[in-house]
């Protein structure tokens, strides 16, 4: 397990990473990367649950078959990200912290006004990503924070790299996509008819369908990480991730060997989308994302 060194060298400025809960990375990584983390909000009937603290995936999946409707989710609030805010720069000097697309959420938004109070100490960058698009953004600051670059630099480089992340999935099923309006009624019977798993794109901060792929899941995310590979013959190696909400377990292990196979990442970590993620795609989903070069 490789070791990091939070403390202060000489007279460097203290820089804290921070994300919201949508960066789906692991306890593990949080803990030892030292990456705090404030959630945005699931609503299950009138009861509201906070993103990762008090609610699971499965209270997603039993809700859903229970009530045939979707779970709301909502932004973290402007009140929120001013108590959290603060307390971090109790500690540190400079708060960087990455929030999901504001294409998608206005957690992005109730951050920047949280930040006006604090006089130039807190960056909020809009990720234009979500799930582990965020949490690659948020790793590589770590890794730059950690070898001395200044919050100037870091930020810079956030603003900079948030347009360049592979950031896609693999749906098993359009059931919770056609729930939310994002999928038609001809579309989710022709998904169901033909075999068919679409993947769904982040451009631009949207979710977009992209490839159409039949036959089972298994044999779609296999032809969909092959055609990773034909895309992005150079990327940064550093690392990627397998993000899915709930698959397969074997799936799972099979796609880590097929990306071990097909590139050269100095680390491949399997993650399991959060709460807020699994309300939107469901079960089954998986994706391969890191940065691109």
């Amino acid at each position: 397990m490789k070791l990091y060194n939070f403390q202060r060298k000489n007279n460097m400025s203290k820089i804290c990473i921070s994300s919201d809960s949508t960066c789906d990375l692991t306890k593990e990584i949080l803990k030892n990367r030292n990456i705090p983390i404030i959630p945005l909000h699931v609503l299950l009937g009138q009861k509201e649950y906070s993103d990762g603290v008090d609610i699971t995936p499965s209270d997603i999946f039993s809700f859903v078959k229970e009530h045939n409707i979707l779970p709301k989710t909502s932004a973290t609030s402007v009140f929120e990200f001013q108590r959290y805010f603060e307390d971090l720069l109790k500690e540190y000097d400079y708060v960087i912290h990455f929030d999901i697309s504001s294409e998608i959420s206005s957690t992005y938004q109730n951050g920047c006004l949280a930040a006006q109070d604090f006089d130039g100490r807190v960056k909020v960058i809009d990720s234009r990503n979500l799930s582990t698009g965020i949490g690659a953004l948020v790793m590589k600051a770590c890794d730059l924070r950690d070898e001395g670059k200044s919050f100037e630099e870091i930020t810079s480089w956030a603003e900079k790299k948030r347009f360049e992340v592979q950031t896609s999935f693999v749906v098993d099923t359009v059931d919770y996509l056609h729930k939310g309006g994002r999928c038609s009624s001809a579309a989710l019977l022709a998904t169901r008819l033909f075999g068919i798993h679409p993947s769904i794109d982040m451009r631009e901060g949207k979710l977009l369908a992209d490839e159409k792929y039949r036959g089972s899941l298994k044999k779609c995310i296999e032809k969909y990480v092959l055609k990773l590979k034909e895309k992005y013959p150079t990327y940064d190696d550093t690392r990627c991730f397998i993000t899915h909400s709930s698959c397969d377990e074997e799936i799972v292990k099979d796609i880590v060997e097929i990306v071990k196979n097909n590139f050269h990442f100095k680390e491949i970590i399997p993650t399991i989308a959060g709460s807020v993620i699994t309300s939107h795609c469901g079960q089954g989903t998986l994706g391969v994302l890191f940065l691109k070069d």
